[in-house]
Protein backbone atom coordinates (compact mmCIF):
# COMPACT_ATOMS: atom_id res chain seq x y z
CA UNK A 1 0.00 0.00 0.00
CA UNK A 2 1.56 3.41 -1.18
CA UNK A 3 1.88 6.19 1.28
CA UNK A 4 -1.79 7.69 1.28
CA UNK A 5 -2.67 8.90 4.40
CA UNK A 6 -1.71 11.69 6.73
CA UNK A 7 -1.86 11.47 11.09
CA UNK A 8 -3.59 14.78 12.42
CA UNK A 9 -2.88 15.16 15.99
CA UNK A 10 -4.99 17.46 18.36
CA UNK A 11 -2.77 18.17 21.42
CA UNK A 12 -5.32 19.76 24.43
CA UNK A 13 -4.52 20.42 27.73
CA UNK A 14 -7.36 17.75 28.64
CA UNK A 15 -7.47 15.33 25.71
CA UNK A 16 -4.77 14.23 22.88
CA UNK A 17 -6.89 12.82 19.93
CA UNK A 18 -4.78 11.38 17.10
CA UNK A 19 -6.68 10.49 13.58
CA UNK A 20 -5.37 9.17 10.45
CA UNK A 21 -6.96 10.51 7.49
CA UNK A 22 -6.70 9.91 3.67
CA UNK A 23 -6.21 12.55 1.14
CA UNK A 24 -10.21 13.47 0.67
CA UNK A 25 -10.42 14.00 4.30
CA UNK A 26 -12.05 10.56 5.35
CA UNK A 27 -11.23 9.49 8.90
CA UNK A 28 -10.03 6.13 8.90
CA UNK A 29 -9.21 5.45 12.32
CA UNK A 30 -8.45 7.49 15.37
CA UNK A 31 -7.20 7.48 18.97
CA UNK A 32 -8.33 9.59 21.91
CA UNK A 33 -6.32 9.73 25.76
CA UNK A 34 -6.34 11.82 28.03
CA UNK A 35 -3.30 13.92 28.74
CA UNK A 36 -1.00 13.27 31.43
CA UNK A 37 0.31 16.97 31.87
CA UNK A 38 2.06 15.87 34.63
CA UNK A 39 4.63 14.48 32.82
CA UNK A 40 5.83 17.16 31.14
CA UNK A 41 6.66 17.70 27.41
CA UNK A 42 8.90 14.28 26.60
CA UNK A 43 6.14 12.33 28.46
CA UNK A 44 3.53 13.62 26.59
CA UNK A 45 5.33 13.33 23.78
CA UNK A 46 5.43 9.74 24.35
CA UNK A 47 1.95 9.56 24.64
CA UNK A 48 1.23 10.94 21.19
CA UNK A 49 3.28 8.28 19.67
CA UNK A 50 1.37 5.88 21.65
CA UNK A 51 -1.84 7.68 20.32
CA UNK A 52 -0.29 7.78 17.00
CA UNK A 53 0.19 4.17 16.23
CA UNK A 54 -3.12 3.24 17.99
CA UNK A 55 -5.09 5.37 15.23
CA UNK A 56 -2.96 3.96 12.67
CA UNK A 57 -4.43 0.31 13.86
CA UNK A 58 -7.77 1.07 14.28
CA UNK A 59 -7.25 2.38 10.78
CA UNK A 60 -5.91 -1.20 9.37
CA UNK A 61 -2.61 0.31 8.46
CA UNK A 62 0.94 0.43 9.41
CA UNK A 63 3.37 3.53 9.75
CA UNK A 64 5.08 2.71 6.24
CA UNK A 65 2.19 3.46 4.87
CA UNK A 66 1.82 7.07 6.45
CA UNK A 67 3.24 9.75 4.73
CA UNK A 68 4.30 12.32 7.99
CA UNK A 69 1.59 14.06 11.24
CA UNK A 70 0.66 17.03 11.91
CA UNK A 71 0.01 18.48 15.47
CA UNK A 72 -1.90 21.34 16.65
CA UNK A 73 -0.76 23.37 19.92
CA UNK A 74 -2.48 24.85 22.94
CA UNK A 75 -0.08 27.98 22.33
CA UNK A 76 2.03 30.06 20.40
CA UNK A 77 4.66 28.11 17.73
CA UNK A 78 7.19 28.74 15.47
CA UNK A 79 5.91 26.38 12.38
CA UNK A 80 9.09 26.97 10.24
CA UNK A 81 11.64 25.40 13.17
CA UNK A 82 8.58 23.29 14.49
CA UNK A 83 9.23 24.65 17.94
CA UNK A 84 6.60 25.22 20.82
CA UNK A 85 7.01 28.83 22.14
CA UNK A 86 5.13 28.00 25.40
CA UNK A 87 1.77 25.73 26.57
CA UNK A 88 0.42 27.49 29.51
CA UNK A 89 -2.23 25.12 30.11
CA UNK A 90 0.59 22.10 29.80
CA UNK A 91 3.53 23.40 31.88
CA UNK A 92 6.68 25.30 31.85
CA UNK A 93 8.69 22.04 30.32
CA UNK A 94 7.31 23.08 27.05
CA UNK A 95 8.66 26.38 26.94
CA UNK A 96 10.51 26.28 23.46
CA UNK A 97 10.16 22.91 23.07
CA UNK A 98 11.69 21.06 19.65
CA UNK A 99 8.08 19.24 19.28
CA UNK A 100 8.96 18.40 15.69
CA UNK A 101 12.56 17.43 16.27
CA UNK A 102 11.85 14.70 19.64
CA UNK A 103 8.69 13.40 18.10
CA UNK A 104 10.01 12.61 14.81
CA UNK A 105 13.04 10.85 16.08
CA UNK A 106 10.43 8.79 18.10
CA UNK A 107 8.36 7.61 15.21
CA UNK A 108 10.24 8.08 12.45
CA UNK A 109 8.25 10.18 10.35
CA UNK A 110 7.88 13.72 9.11
CA UNK A 111 6.44 16.30 11.50
CA UNK A 112 4.63 19.86 10.80
CA UNK A 113 3.28 21.61 13.60
CA UNK A 114 0.91 24.90 14.53
CA UNK A 115 -1.51 26.59 16.90
CA UNK A 116 -4.11 24.59 17.12
CA UNK A 117 -6.90 27.02 16.35
CA UNK A 118 -5.12 27.58 13.03
CA UNK A 119 -5.31 24.13 12.41
CA UNK A 120 -9.19 23.93 13.34
CA UNK A 121 -9.48 27.06 11.35
CA UNK A 122 -7.66 24.63 8.66
CA UNK A 123 -10.04 21.88 8.72
CA UNK A 124 -13.13 23.83 8.34
CA UNK A 125 -11.81 25.90 5.64
CA UNK A 126 -10.95 22.41 4.01
CA UNK A 127 -13.76 20.20 5.41
CA UNK A 128 -16.44 21.89 7.33
CA UNK A 129 -18.30 25.15 6.75
CA UNK A 130 -15.82 27.06 5.14
CA UNK A 131 -15.89 24.72 2.01
CA UNK A 132 -15.63 26.64 -1.28
CA UNK A 133 -14.41 30.16 -0.32
CA UNK A 134 -10.81 31.90 -0.57
CA UNK A 135 -11.25 34.20 2.62
CA UNK A 136 -12.20 32.64 5.98
CA UNK A 137 -11.86 33.88 9.35
CA UNK A 138 -12.48 31.03 12.39
CA UNK A 139 -13.45 32.00 15.96
CA UNK A 140 -13.37 29.52 18.41
CA UNK A 141 -15.16 30.29 21.84
CA UNK A 142 -14.47 28.23 25.02
CA UNK A 143 -12.41 28.91 28.20
CA UNK A 144 -10.74 31.21 26.39
CA UNK A 145 -11.13 32.86 22.27
CA UNK A 146 -9.18 32.18 19.12
CA UNK A 147 -8.82 33.02 15.54
CA UNK A 148 -7.62 31.42 12.56
CA UNK A 149 -7.17 33.22 9.04
CA UNK A 150 -7.45 31.92 5.55
CA UNK A 151 -7.02 34.28 2.76
CA UNK A 152 -6.93 33.70 -0.84
CA UNK A 153 -6.86 30.29 0.08
CA UNK A 154 -3.97 30.42 2.17
CA UNK A 155 -3.63 30.07 6.28
CA UNK A 156 -1.85 33.18 7.55
CA UNK A 157 0.34 33.07 10.24
CA UNK A 158 1.85 36.34 9.85
CA UNK A 159 5.66 38.05 10.56
CA UNK A 160 6.43 36.34 14.23
CA UNK A 161 3.56 33.93 13.82
CA UNK A 162 1.30 35.78 15.90
CA UNK A 163 -1.77 36.02 13.67
CA UNK A 164 -5.39 35.52 14.39
CA UNK A 165 -4.82 36.00 18.15
CA UNK A 166 -8.64 38.05 17.86
CA UNK A 167 -8.89 36.89 22.00
CA UNK A 168 -6.36 39.76 22.54
CA UNK A 169 -8.22 42.39 20.79
CA UNK A 170 -9.25 45.18 23.15
CA UNK A 171 -12.72 45.97 22.16
CA UNK A 172 -13.51 47.25 25.71
CA UNK A 173 -10.80 50.46 27.19
CA UNK A 174 -10.26 48.97 30.76
CA UNK A 175 -12.98 46.81 30.59
CA UNK A 176 -12.41 43.31 32.95
CA UNK A 177 -8.77 41.86 33.18
CA UNK A 178 -7.91 39.05 30.73
CA UNK A 179 -5.73 35.78 31.80
CA UNK A 180 -3.24 37.38 29.80
CA UNK A 181 -2.65 40.32 32.47
CA UNK A 182 -4.65 42.89 29.89
CA UNK A 183 -7.75 45.09 30.01
CA UNK A 184 -10.83 44.83 27.96
CA UNK A 185 -9.71 42.21 25.40
CA UNK A 186 -12.39 39.93 23.53
CA UNK A 187 -11.23 36.83 25.85
CA UNK A 188 -12.25 39.05 28.72
CA UNK A 189 -15.70 39.73 27.72
CA UNK A 190 -16.67 37.16 25.62
CA UNK A 191 -15.17 33.73 26.73
CA UNK A 192 -16.89 30.62 29.00
CA UNK A 193 -15.02 32.13 31.43
CA UNK A 194 -16.06 35.74 31.47
CA UNK A 195 -19.59 34.01 31.11
CA UNK A 196 -18.51 32.14 34.29
CA UNK A 197 -17.17 35.59 36.08
CA UNK A 198 -20.55 37.56 35.39
CA UNK A 199 -22.87 34.68 36.92
CA UNK A 200 -20.35 34.45 39.82
CA UNK A 201 -20.52 38.34 40.52
CA UNK A 202 -24.62 37.82 39.76
CA UNK A 203 -24.51 35.35 42.69
CA UNK A 204 -22.06 37.38 45.17
CA UNK A 205 -24.86 40.05 44.86
CA UNK A 206 -27.56 37.92 46.00
CA UNK A 207 -28.80 37.50 42.73
CA UNK A 208 -31.22 34.00 42.81
CA UNK A 209 -29.85 31.49 39.92
CA UNK A 210 -30.34 28.00 39.52
CA UNK A 211 -26.50 27.67 38.46
CA UNK A 212 -25.29 26.01 42.16
CA UNK A 213 -27.52 23.78 42.15
CA UNK A 214 -26.57 22.65 38.64
CA UNK A 215 -22.90 22.53 39.60
CA UNK A 216 -23.56 20.49 42.61
CA UNK A 217 -25.67 17.97 40.94
CA UNK A 218 -22.93 17.68 38.67
CA UNK A 219 -20.08 17.67 40.74
CA UNK A 220 -18.40 20.53 38.92
CA UNK A 221 -16.50 23.69 40.04
CA UNK A 222 -16.19 25.20 37.19
CA UNK A 223 -19.50 25.98 35.16
CA UNK A 224 -18.86 23.96 32.10
CA UNK A 225 -20.57 24.90 29.30
CA UNK A 226 -23.30 22.40 29.98
CA UNK A 227 -24.11 23.87 33.00
CA UNK A 228 -24.59 27.63 31.56
CA UNK A 229 -26.18 26.21 28.80
CA UNK A 230 -29.03 24.17 31.16
CA UNK A 231 -29.20 26.82 33.25
CA UNK A 232 -30.28 29.68 30.05
CA UNK A 233 -32.63 27.07 28.63
CA UNK A 234 -34.74 27.06 32.06
CA UNK A 235 -34.68 30.92 31.67
CA UNK A 236 -31.93 31.84 34.82
CA UNK A 237 -31.54 35.47 34.72
CA UNK A 238 -28.58 35.93 35.81
CA UNK A 239 -27.18 33.43 33.38
CA UNK A 240 -29.32 35.07 30.51
CA UNK A 241 -27.90 38.22 30.88
CA UNK A 242 -24.44 36.90 31.49
CA UNK A 243 -24.73 35.08 27.70
CA UNK A 244 -26.49 37.77 26.40
CA UNK A 245 -23.30 40.47 27.28
CA UNK A 246 -20.96 37.93 25.89
CA UNK A 247 -22.70 37.50 22.66
CA UNK A 248 -22.49 41.30 22.03
CA UNK A 249 -19.17 41.65 22.59
CA UNK A 250 -18.78 39.02 20.01
CA UNK A 251 -20.55 40.15 17.19
CA UNK A 252 -18.21 43.66 18.45
CA UNK A 253 -15.58 41.57 17.91
CA UNK A 254 -16.71 40.52 14.57
CA UNK A 255 -17.87 43.34 13.17
CA UNK A 256 -13.97 44.71 13.78
CA UNK A 257 -12.15 42.07 11.81
CA UNK A 258 -14.62 42.09 9.23
CA UNK A 259 -13.83 45.51 8.88
CA UNK A 260 -10.43 44.83 8.72
CA UNK A 261 -10.35 41.55 6.55
CA UNK A 262 -13.82 41.70 5.05
CA UNK A 263 -13.87 37.83 4.60
CA UNK A 264 -17.07 35.77 2.74
CA UNK A 265 -17.28 33.97 5.80
CA UNK A 266 -16.82 34.03 9.72
CA UNK A 267 -17.08 30.46 11.36
CA UNK A 268 -17.67 30.50 14.77
CA UNK A 269 -16.78 27.03 16.60
CA UNK A 270 -15.83 25.87 20.11
CA UNK A 271 -17.43 24.41 23.53
CA UNK A 272 -19.78 27.62 23.51
CA UNK A 273 -21.25 27.40 20.32
CA UNK A 274 -21.17 23.53 20.80
CA UNK A 275 -23.62 23.79 22.98
CA UNK A 276 -25.72 26.79 22.83
CA UNK A 277 -26.43 25.75 18.67
CA UNK A 278 -27.54 28.25 15.93
CA UNK A 279 -29.77 30.55 18.17
CA UNK A 280 -26.44 32.06 20.00
CA UNK A 281 -25.40 33.64 16.76
CA UNK A 282 -28.71 35.18 15.94
CA UNK A 283 -27.93 38.21 18.37
CA UNK A 284 -24.04 38.19 17.44
CA UNK A 285 -25.10 38.75 13.98
CA UNK A 286 -27.89 41.50 14.55
CA UNK A 287 -24.59 43.04 16.55
CA UNK A 288 -21.70 42.43 13.96
CA UNK A 289 -23.22 44.06 10.97
CA UNK A 290 -24.73 46.98 13.05
CA UNK A 291 -21.04 48.11 13.35
CA UNK A 292 -19.62 47.17 9.85
CA UNK A 293 -18.66 50.42 8.35
CA UNK A 294 -19.89 48.75 5.13
CA UNK A 295 -23.43 48.23 5.27
CA UNK A 296 -24.34 47.65 1.57
CA UNK A 297 -24.72 43.69 1.46
CA UNK A 298 -23.88 43.04 5.22
CA UNK A 299 -25.46 39.12 4.67
CA UNK A 300 -22.84 38.12 2.04
CA UNK A 301 -20.64 38.05 4.86
CA UNK A 302 -22.15 35.10 6.67
CA UNK A 303 -21.38 34.57 10.35
CA UNK A 304 -22.25 30.27 10.52
CA UNK A 305 -21.51 27.51 13.03
CA UNK A 306 -18.81 25.32 12.89
CA UNK A 307 -19.63 21.56 11.03
CA UNK A 308 -16.67 19.59 12.62
CA UNK A 309 -17.28 19.52 16.25
CA UNK A 310 -13.73 17.59 18.07
CA UNK A 311 -12.63 16.76 14.64
CA UNK A 312 -11.85 20.03 12.74
CA UNK A 313 -8.56 20.07 15.03
CA UNK A 314 -7.21 16.74 13.37
CA UNK A 315 -8.73 17.36 9.94
CA UNK A 316 -6.57 20.17 9.96
CA UNK A 317 -3.78 18.90 11.43
CA UNK A 318 -3.60 16.36 8.57
CA UNK A 319 -4.45 18.36 5.75
CA UNK A 320 -1.05 21.02 7.45
CA UNK A 321 1.31 18.05 6.94
CA UNK A 322 0.43 17.39 3.47
CA UNK A 323 0.93 20.91 2.45
CA UNK A 324 3.99 21.56 4.32
CA UNK A 325 5.50 18.26 4.11
CA UNK A 326 5.12 17.66 0.67
CA UNK A 327 6.62 20.87 -0.54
Amino acid sequence: MAKEAYVGVDLGGTNILAAVVDKKGKILGEFKCKTEGERGAAGVTEQMVGAILAAIKRAGMRKKNIAGIGIGVPGPVHPQEGVVVCCANLGPTWNRYPLREELGKRIGLQVAVDNDVNVGALGEYLYGAGRGTKDMLAIFVGTGIGGGIILNGKLRSGARDSAGEVGHMVILADGPVCGCGEKGHAEALASRTAIERDIRLALASGQPSIIPQLMEEAGHTVMSAGIIGDAFDAGDEPTREAVRRAQYYLGILISACVNLLDPEIVVVGGGMLERMGEPYLELVRRVAEQHYINKAEAARVRIVRATLGDHSGVLGAAALARERLAQ
